[in-house]
């Protein structure tokens, strides 16, 4: 028997170096990692001993035998990743027939000063609470974090959906992390209303801003500013009590919503809509949401890409846990049509991504609350009633460009259009760091300039500033790749430290 890795995999990589017999892949090492859609686990070297099992912090590794309910494919995900020893050079470059054990994570060396060192931190998400664990592990240091909200752990808390109860299990492990003694969170404190950075570098000998991604990447389309329209973002903050969304204008009175855009957040967005309400009650669902939820009369859920199934930005994980959750998934068999055979072959994740797909396309139709994943479909225009609220959506049909390699290399519009009846549209194209001010920015790639996360102006590091998170590399990868995107932070800051730099 062999474990498996599902659904929840945060891929903080706890288990890579829990396991005695290097079975499990991408290592932080290796080049699919921090892309990777999730860790895997070799069927054929794993020995059974369970390690992984306990060093993963949201319990998404069970024995092949003993697999939840709904989550059985995840056997047949992870052993397909090894199928092809040929690609395995360049994709887990270990030589198969000598998997030696990994050496234990490394973590810094004890900092050799004598005096206490206090650290300041913007931000109790994960990419916080993961730093302030490296740091904690230093007996000179001290943390002290800045929470402008009530409640820590950012999106953990407020972004992961509630019914992904396993997800939300990182929360115990954050617990952990915030009962250290030298660690303080200090709530309703927000940079530049409660203290000012500047007050805030000089109070500590060296901060880390981890304030996240926390806006979305604007969609700009004629009438996208009317009643009804609302960003995936707000609506998924709402659901889950953030205290910035409470009062959201949230009318499911309409048969029909639409999500643009179609990654995971969309998904879960999508799922949530269709969920039997009674099914939510016992999770951290808002109260209030759970009660419109009760009285909602939608229907269907349109989640619309501008491209094809080739290009669908929801992950392989994602996708098994809402179409194996027995949530009704529907799609057109012509958009799968259109999928390039040549491009089949590139990638297993992308191939069981298109089973799944025509898998759904194959069910006979459904008769209750559906999911209808719309490709090549392009918002060109929010339509309104008289009432001034989002009544549809008029949309633009697209088609692949097929290179000379047979390969999907774009898309191009067809000239065809028609509207969709919908009277809720919520937008999920991403998300996008913000200025900090005082602080260089990006503003192309809306992330603060660093090199291994010290913060530049320019080609100079900014003295005692630090980054980690979205706001450091963009919104990108999962919860747990903020465990090593954290490291390297606070290696730079140690580095610093031990040799003589002051920090402020």
């Amino acid at each position: 028997m062999s474990h498996v890795i599902t659904q929840a995999c945060c891929g903080d990589a706890s288990c890579v170096y829990a396991c005695p017999v290097n079975c499990i892949h991408p290592t932080p090492e290796e080049p699919d990692f921090g892309i990777a859609e999730m860790l895997y686990i070799d069927p054929a070297t794993c020995v059974d001993c369970g390690a992984c099992v306990s060093a993963c912090p949201v319990g998404a590794i069970f024995p092949s035998h003993r697999l939840p309910v709904g989550q059985e494919r995840f056997a047949k995900v992870n052993a397909a990743q090894y199928q092809h020893p040929a690609d395995w050079t360049a994709r887990f470059p270990v030589d198969p027939s000598r998997r030696l054990p990994l050496a234990p994570i490394g973590h810094p060396h004890q900092l050799a000063v004598d005096e206490r060192v206090s650290i300041g931190i913007v931000g109790s998400g994960p990419s916080a609470m993961y730093a302030a664990d490296e740091l904690l592990r230093q007996p000179q240091i001290s943390v002290t974090m800045y929470e402008r909200l009530d409640r820590p752990f950012g999106l953990v808390r407020f972004g992961v959906a509630p019914d992904h109860l396993n997800t939300r299990k990182v929360m115990r492990l954050f617990d952990d992390i915030a009962r250290n003694p030298r660690l303080e969170i200090l709530l309703h404190t927000e940079v530049g209303r409660d203290i000012t950075l500047a007050e805030l570098r000089s109070r500590h000998q060296g901060v880390i801003w981890a304030g996240g991604a926390p806006t979305d990447k604007p969609l700009t389309l004629p009438g996208i500013d009317h009643v009804g329209v609302s960003s995936a973002t707000s609506f998924v903050g709402w659901y889950n009590g953030h205290p910035d969304f409470t009062d959201l204008d949230v009318d499911l009175s309409t048969e029909r919503a639409v999500v643009v855009g179609n990654g995971n957040v969309a998904l879960d967005v999508a799922r949530i809509l269709v969920a039997d309400p009674e099914s939510l009650a016992e999770t951290s669902i808002s109260q209030a949401a759970l009660a419109e939820l009760r009285r909602s009369n939608v229907r269907e859920i349109v989640v619309m890409g501008r491209r094809g199934p080739l290009h669908a930005a929801f992950t392989l994980p994602e996708m098994i846990g809402l179409v194996d959750s027995g949530v009704a998934v529907t799609v057109d068999p012509a958009d799968l049509d259109k999928a390039s055979p040549a491009a089949h072959d590139l990638d297993m994740t992308l191939r069981a991504k298109l089973d799944l797909l025509a898998e759904c396309a194959a069910r006979p139709a459904p008769k209750g609350r559906r999911i209808r994943l719309a490709f090549f479909s392009s918002p060109l225009e929010v339509i309104a009633g008289q009432d001034g609220r989002a009544c549809g959506l008029r949309i633009g049909r697209n088609r692949p460009v097929i290179d000379d390699a047979g390969v999907a290399a774009g898309i191009e519009t067809t000239g065809e259009t028609s509207v969709l009846d919908a009277g809720l549209i919520l937008t999920s194209v991403g998300y996008r760091g913000i200025a900090v001010p005082g602080l260089p920015f990006d503003d192309a790639r809306g992330v603060i300039p660093n090199a291994e996360g010290r913060v530049l102006s320019g080609a100079d590091p900014v003295t005692g500033m630090y980054v980690t998170g979205w706001i450091k590399r963009g919104p990108s990868g999962f919860i747990g790749t903020n465990k090593t995107d954290s490291a390297e932070t606070v290696s730079s800051l140690l580095a610093d430290l031990e040799s003589g730099r002051r920090l402020h």
